[in-house]
């Protein structure tokens, strides 16, 4: 099939991004209730909807999660009755957490329920950053689209960033670096970001590329008392991490933490970068380089993807 008569339904921001950055915008015709990138993809119909309130304190989003998926239900819902008016040809979906975005099971047994429907469903699952170039060529294989150019593109950023930052180790004491993902309960940022905060010249505390989030104790983070904090909540953008952030500042040992009296707690808009794997890994991966290393890197994300707490 070619990209011409695709009809896409991208039910996860990542892949919308991948599908836009192959140039194939046009061919969405639907999108998740998440999908806000590019700004151009705002108008296509909304096929998803959450059944948490996400402007709930994150101690109530974290509890309803944890009762949705304890009774096997699903956070989100397809609105099946939207996916049959738009007669998508493939439909993008992701396999690997529940919580950020419908399932490959929702997604197939909606497929089901639509009577003049085959589509094909391209699921993702990438953990670290080799998985993105992967699954972008993948998806240029699926539309016939080249997606060499993209993913060299791609590269060649992350290169940049790992060749001034590899003589770092030889030369001086890397930071060490603590990414909270989550504020109540904590939790740690996994998956790709250990690698991203590798590359960008620093030593991620806590988890392990590849490995799924998990929760923190707040001991553990006052003991080891990180040279860097980076809150990159899930789904959430500067000002909303900023406000999730607030509570943990108030607590008597915060102030006494390394990276409190040097000014180096940051936030982040995890959203937009940090949660999503699609192409702006790389952006989040300079975001991180900024961070980490001011004296070497100045991309100009200050203020857009991330702010001084």
């Amino acid at each position: 099939m070619t990209n011409d008569t695709a009809r896409i339904v991208s039910l996860i921001p990542g892949g919308t991004e991948i599908l836009a950055a192959l140039g194939l915008t046009d061919a969405i015709v639907g999108r998740s209730h998440e999908c806000d990138y590019p700004p151009e993809i705002q108008n296509r119909p909304v096929c998803t909807q959450a059944r948490i309130n996400s402007n709930a304190p994150s101690g109530d989003i974290h509890e309803k999660v944890n009762y949705l998926l304890q009774s096997a239900l699903s956070i989100y819902q397809i609105n099946t009755d939207v996916l049959e008016k738009l007669q998508p040809t493939h439909i993008v979906t992701q396999d690997q957490c529940d919580v950020c975005a419908v399932s490959l099971k929702d997604v197939e047994e909606a497929v089901a329920s639509i009577t003049n429907t085959p589509a094909q469903i391209i699921s993702l699952q990438p953990n670290v950053l080799k998985d993105i170039w992967d699954e972008i060529q993948r998806v240029g294989n699926v539309f016939g689209v080249d997606s060499q150019q993209v993913i060299a593109n791609l590269q060649a950023r992350v290169k940049i960033v790992d060749k001034k930052t590899q003589h770092l180790s030889q030369t001086e004491h890397l930071p060490t670096v603590a990414c909270i993902e989550w504020t109540d309960p904590l939790m740690v940022a996994a998956n790709w970001i250990p690698e991203l905060v590798t590359l960008a010249g620093g030593e991620p505390l806590f988890s392990i590329t590849g490995s799924a989030s998990t929760t923190l104790k707040w001991e553990t983070l006052i003991s080891s008392n990180p040279d860097i904090i980076i809150f990159m909540p899930c789904g959430f953008d500067l000002n909303r991490t900023r406000q999730e952030a607030q509570p943990l500042t108030q607590r008597p040992e915060w102030q006494k933490l390394h990276a409190v009296e040097t000014g180096r707690v940051y936030i982040t808009d995890g959203n937009s970068f940090f949660n999503r794997p699609g192409p702006r890994l790389v952006d989040s991966l300079e975001i991180l380089a900024e961070i980490q290393h001011p004296e070497i890197f100045e991309y100009g994300y200050k203020q857009k993807g991330w702010e001084v707490l």
